[in-house]
C-alpha cells in the first residue's frame, strides 16, 4: 500500500472516532496538495472545543515535520479559532496528540515525535475530547 493510501486511511479513521467521540469532523479535500492555501488534515469541533489537526502516521520510525507545516498550521488554527494539534499514530498504537510548541525542534528546523514520546507525553483521544479518567499518583 503506498505511503499516501495508508495516510489517507489513518486520516479517515481519526475523522470517524473524533466523530464517534461527539465532535462535528471534517477531513480536508487532498489537504497538502489541493489549494496554495496550507489546510490541516482534520478540522473537528464539539460546540466548546476546536481543533485543527495535522494527521501523520508511521510504522514505528520517528515522524517529522517541516517548518513550514507547523507555521501553517498554527497560522490557520489561530484565523480560524482553533487550537492546533498534531495528531501522531504508529503501527498497533492509538492516536496522540500535542501541542505544535509541545514537540521537539531539530537543528534544522524541523519537528520529531518518537514512538516512545508518543506513548509516554502524548494526549491520548479520551484526553483531548475530555473524557479522560486519567488517575494520577498524587490523587491517592
Amino acid at each position: 500500500m503506498s505511503a499516501n493510501r495508508k495516510g489517507d486511511r489513518r486520516e479517515r479513521e481519526l475523522v470517524n472516532e473524533l466523530d464517534a467521540a461527539g465532535f462535528a469532523v471534517m477531513r480536508a479535500p487532498a489537504s497538502g496538495s489541493a489549494t496554495e492555501r496550507d489546510l490541516p488534515d482534520v478540522l473537528a469541533g464539539d460546540g466548546e472545543q476546536f481543533y485543527a489537526i495535522e494527521a501523520k502516521s508511521s510504522a514505528g520510525d520517528p515522524i517529522y515535520l517541516t517548518g513550514e507545516e507547523v507555521e501553517s498550521l498554527i497560522y490557520f488554527a489561530r484565523n480560524f479559532g482553533a487550537n492546533a494539534r498534531i495528531a501522531v499514530r504508529f503501527d498497533r498504537e492509538d492516536w496522540y496528540f500535542f501541542h505544535p510548541g509541545d514537540l521537539h525542534v531539530t537543528d534544522g528546523g524541523n519537528y520529531r515525535v518518537k514512538k516512545e514520546t508518543a506513548l509516554q507525553d502524548g494526549t491520548d483521544l479520551d484526553g483531548l475530547v475530555g473524557h479522560s479518567t486519567q488517575a494520577r499518583l498524587d490523587d491517592t
